[in-house]
């Protein structure tokens, strides 16, 4: 029997930590930091765990919750940024002399919001589906396929397409795979070590929620927005 996406007890609290975790990465990912021999954006310390959000949802809810999820994700980054030029085109009061670092903060080049944001929705589908269809395939056994290959694909996806978009034509072709490979490693790595977390999370959701979903015959198409888990007729 279909279950609502509403009637489950903590779907609503995670999606909402989701979105706040996506948006707050954005907002840090300027920052240029130095960690050991790596320089990685700020975006690192949260963003891939976006990607262990989109396993939980697919896991214990079913794609349908993640493609709600990512979303929300999406046009809540949207409107994030839309709101920010605007304030920040709006003149500032004389008295107030932050402007500058107000716009360097909360300001964004075009070029790079409309790259986060498809690689973004990308990465986030490709990453669920592979979850999904490895689900399926293992028949829910061996969690850690799923967790692990889902981020291989979707990371990969996430992580070409916003280095590809932003610096393309900007630094050479060498340079741009030694970038993607190097955030790929640690945005993989990252998953990895966090797998016990990740289970610990999923199996307790899903005595909490009394929830497994399979989605077998799903609708994967990711322009429709379902609130509803039942497969496609």
């Amino acid at each position: 029997m279909a279950t609502s996406l509403r009637s489950y007890k903590y779907l609503d609290a995670l999606t909402t930590a989701f979105v706040v975790i996506l948006l707050v990465s954005n907002l840090v990912a300027q920052k240029v930091c130095v960690v050991g021999p790596f320089d990685i954006s700020g975006a690192i310390i949260l963003f891939p765990i976006t990607y262990i959000f989109g396993d939980v949802f697919t896991e214990v809810y079913g794609f349908a919750a993640s493609r709600r999820a990512i979303w929300l994700g999406f046009f809540g980054t949207a409107l994030l940024y839309g709101v920010a030029s605007i304030v920040i085109a709006l003149p500032a009061a004389p008295e107030w002399p932050n402007q500058k670092a107000f716009a360097t903060v909360f300001g964004i080049i075009p070029r790079i919001l409309v790259a986060s944001l498809i690689a973004f929705w990308a990465g986030e589908f490709a990453n669920s589906y592979t979850m999904a269809r490895l689900k399926l395939f293992t028949n829910g056994r061996k969690l850690w396929t799923r967790t692990i290959g889902s981020t291989v694909v979707g990371q990969a996806v996430d992580t070409t397409l916003v280095i590809i978009l932003t610096f393309a034509g900007t630094y050479s072709v060498p340079t741009l795979i030694k970038i993607i490979y190097t955030g790929y490693l640690l945005k993989v790595g990252y998953e990895v070590i966090a797998t016990p977390i990740t289970y610990l999370v999923i199996n307790w959701l899903k005595r909490a929620e009394g929830a497994d979903v399979f989605d077998q015959d799903r609708d994967f198409n990711p322009f429709r927005f379902a609130t509803s888990d039942r497969p496609s007729a």
